[in-house]
């Protein structure tokens, strides 16, 4: 089992920014983590239906994969000594606001950017961003 917890999400006036934590723990990926993909995805209000890609990193190698919506606005980046994925994200924009999951699964590119192919998720995290 992998558990993931969301934190760091609030309001914030556009153009600002905010840093997202996932937190990363359980036997299974302890043991096996270099076969995991850590990815980012946000569900905006009014579409509850979909999660859109944000963000993802490949455990083994670091690599990281971005939407091209927050390429170079936001960067995913790791802390192996605690198994904590962050997001960065900067000049935020009102279109940003959203609930913003966490998610892990024992896969790779291209597959970390697509939401059905991971089956561990965190509870998410608001971020509200004001005009």
């Amino acid at each position: 089992q992998v558990q993931l917890v969301e934190s760091g999400g609030g309001l914030v006036q556009a153009g600002g920014s905010l840093r997202l934590s996932c937190a990363v723990s359980g036997r299974t990926f302890s043991d096996w983590a270099s076969n995991y993909a850590i990815g980012w995805f946000r569900q905006a209000p009014g579409n509850e239906r979909e999660r859109e890609f944000v963000a993802a990193l490949t455990w083994s190698d670091g690599s990281s994969y971005y939407a091209d919506s927050v390429t170079g606005r936001f960067t995913i980046s790791r802390d192996n000594a605690t198994n904590t994925v962050y997001l960065h994200m900067n000049s935020l924009k009102p279109e940003y606001s959203a609930v913003y999951y966490c998610a892990a699964d024992v896969i790779s590119y291209p597959f970390v950017m697509i939401v059905s192919e991971y089956d561990y998720w965190g509870q998410g995290t608001r971020v509200t961003v004001s005009s």
